[in-house]
C-alpha cells in the first residue's frame, strides 16, 4: 500500500488518477476558510480541474481557525495537501482520484499573523468560505449583525478596548474568520493592493449579501472608513453549491485502502455536483466556466431551488424519520410513505415559492433529488442533517412558510416538520428510545419546548428562530394540530394523516 504524499504519487496504481500538473509550480491564489469534507469534495475538486487545465496560479491555501481544525491541518501537512476523493453514483459505481489543489495550509491558532500576511499578499485573489450557516453572525429574525461565537465576540471586545482609535496597527491579530478577513482587507487597503473577492459557499439565501453584511459590520467596529472602502471595492458574489457529502468514516478509509492508497482522511461524496456562481469579482477570477461551473448574472433562482427543495427536504425528512427510529437517508427515501411526503412538500409548498430557474426542469429536479437521497452507496445519515436545526430551519424551511402564508397557501407539511423538530428536541423517539440532540442554542430551545407543555404554540415564540413569524395565527394553529397528531399517532401516523 502506498502512503499518500508527494513522494508516493508515482507509486499509486493506475486505477486511481493523480494530479498530472507540477504542484511545485502552483501558486495559491485562493485562501479558503473551513477545510471540511464538503469543500474538499466540491470547490477543491473544481480547482483541481483548473490546475489540470494549466491555470497554475489558482491553487488553494486552506485555513483552520478552530482548535478542532488541528487534525485536518496535521493530515494535510503529513500528506503534502493531498487526499483522495471517492464519488459514488446512484447505481453504486465508484470513482476515485487524488486531489492536489491544496498546496498550503495554515492553522490560525498557531500563527494568526501568518494568516493575515497570506490574506494581504497580492497573490491572493479570492478568499472563499465554508464556515456553516451560523458562521456569519447575522440574526435570522432581524437581519442584523449579532454574533454569538466566542472568537468573534472576543475580537470585537478587543476592538472596543481601542476606544476611539481607528488605526488598529500594533494590535494582536484577530482569531475569528471575520476578524481575519477584515484584517487582511485592511492591510491591502493600507498597501494600495487590490482587494480580494470574498466568496461564500455556504447554504444561505443570498450568501454573498450575508457575507458582505457580516464583513462590513465587523469592519465598521474597527474603522468606519475601512467599512466604506470594503462596501465600495470588495466583491461578494453569491453562489449555489450542491453535492451530498457525508462525514468521512472508517469505511471510507478502508475503501481507499482497498485501492492501494493509505489516506488518513479521504472524502466520499455523490457523483452529482453543481456550482452556480455570480460572475462578480474584485481582483480577477479563474476560467471556472471551463471546468463545469455555471457563471450567471443572478444566482437567486438557483439558490431558492436548492435551499427550499434539497436543504429543506433534509430538514423535512430528518426530524420525522429520527422520531420514527430511522438512521440512514437512503432507507427513508426508499420508503414510499416518506418519499411521498417529501414530494408533496416539494410540489405543494416549496415549488410555488420559487422563481423560474433558467435551464432547469424543476419537476425533474425533484425526482432526481429522491433518487440521490435513495443512494445506499452514499450512506448519508439523518444525524448529520439534524444538527443545529436553529441555524438551518430559519434559512431553509421558514422562508417557504413565510411565502406560503403571504399567498394564503398550504403549510400543513412544513408545520408538521416544525412540530417534529419540537418533539425531537425532547430527546426521545416515538418508541421512547433516547436520541442525540446537538444545537448551539440548545438551552433556549429547551426552554421553548418546556413552555410548549403549558401553552400550545409557545415554541414558536422563540425569537432567534422564528422572529415575528411565530405569532402568525395560521402557523400557530397548523403547528398545534401537527404536534397533537405526532403525540397521538407518531411520526408515521402523522404523515399518513396528511395523505
Amino acid at each position: 500500500m502506498t502512503h499518500l504524499d508527494a513522494a508516493g504519487l508515482s507509486d499509486i496504481a493506475g486505477g486511481v488518477p493523480v494530479p498530472a500538473y507540477d504542484r511545485d509550480a502552483v501558486a495559491a491564489g485562493i485562501v479558503h476558510f473551513g477545510v471540511g469534507a464538503f469543500h474538499r469534495a466540491h470547490q477543491a475538486m473544481y480547482v483541481d480541474r483548473l490546475l489540470s487545465n494549466g491555470q497554475s496560479h489558482w491553487g488553494i491555501c486552506g485555513v483552520g481557525v478552530l482548535a478542532g481544525d488541528r487534525t485536518i491541518a496535521d493530515v494535510l501537512d503529513e500528506q503534502d495537501g493531498l487526499y483522495t476523493l471517492l464519488t459514488v453514483s446512484p447505481d453504486g459505481v465508484t470513482d476515485a482520484r487524488v486531489i492536489g489543489s491544496h498546496v498550503a495550509h495554515l492553522h490560525a491558532p498557531d500563527d494568526r499573523q501568518a494568516v493575515v500576511d497570506r490574506l494581504a499578499d497580492p497573490a491572493t485573489h479570492i478568499v472563499s468560505l465554508t464556515i456553516t450557516e451560523g458562521g456569519y453572525g447575522i440574526d435570522d429574525a432581524t437581519g442584523e449583525f449579532d454574533p454569538h461565537d466566542p472568537a468573534t465576540l472576543a475580537d470585537l471586545a478587543d476592538l472596543a478596548d481601542l476606544g476611539d482609535l481607528t488605526d488598529a496597527a500594533g494590535v494582536e491579530p484577530p482569531s475569528s474568520v471575520l476578524g481575519l478577513v477584515v484584517a487582511g482587507l485592511s492591510a491591502r487597503r493600507a498597501a494600495g493592493t487590490a482587494p480580494f473577492t470574498v466568496l461564500s459557499c455556504d447554504n444561505i439565501q443570498g450568501n454573498g449579501h450575508v457575507a458582505e453584511q457580516a464583513v462590513t459590520a465587523f469592519a465598521r467596529r474597527r474603522d468606519p472608513h475601512l467599512a466604506e472602502w470594503i462596501s465600495e471595492h470588495v466583491a461578494f458574489p453569491s453562489s449555489m453549491v450542491d453535492r451530498i457529502t457525508p462525514a468521512t468514516t472508517d469505511e471510507t478509509v478502508a475503501a481507499v485502502a482497498a485501492l492501494g492508497v493509505q489516506d488518513r482522511w479521504p472524502v466520499r461524496s455523490e457523483s452529482f455536483t453543481q456550482w452556480v456562481l455570480e460572475d462578480r469579482f474584485s481582483d480577477g477570477r479563474p476560467a471556472l466556466d471551463a471546468v463545469g461551473v455555471q457563471l450567471v448574472d443572478d444566482v437567486l433562482p438557483y439558490e431558492l431551488m436548492k435551499l427550499r427543495l434539497l436543504n429543506a427536504s433534509h430538514q423535512a425528512m430528518g426530524y420525522l424519520a429520527v422520531l420514527a427510529g430511522e438512521t440512514f437517508v437512503h432507507d427513508v427515501c426508499r420508503d414510499p410513505l416518506f418519499a411521498g411526503f417529501l414530494l408533496d412538500y416539494m410540489h405543494h409548498e416549496a415549488i410555488p415559492t420559487l422563481r423560474d430557474v433558467p435551464g432547469i426542469d424543476v419537476d425533474a429536479y425533484c425526482d432526481q433529488l429522491i433518487a440521490r437521497f435513495s443512494s445506499e452507496a452514499i450512506r448519508d445519515t439523518l444525524g448529520r442533517q439534524v444538527v443545529d436545526g436553529s441555524d438551518r430551519i430559519p434559512k431553509f424551511l421558514l422562508p417557504v412558510v413565510r411565502d406560503q402564508l403571504a399567498a394564503g397557501r398550504s403549510i400543513a407539511r412544513s408545520a408538521l416538520v416544525l412540530a417534529a423538530w419540537c418533539r425531537f428536541l425532547e430527546g426521545v423517539d416515538d418508541a421512547g428510545a433516547p436520541i442525540s440532540v446537538q444545537d448551539k442554542r440548545i438551552d433556549g430551545l429547551l426552554r421553548a419546548v418546556a413552555a410548549e407543555q403549558d401553552e400550545p404554540g409557545a415554541f414558536l415564540d422563540y425569537p432567534p428562530v422564528f422572529g415575528d413569524l411565530g405569532a402568525d395565527p395560521v402557523l400557530r394553529a397548523a403547528f398545534a394540530d401537527a404536534r397533537t397528531s405526532l403525540q397521538r399517532h407518531g411520526a408515521r401516523g402523522a404523515i399518513k394523516s396528511l395523505t
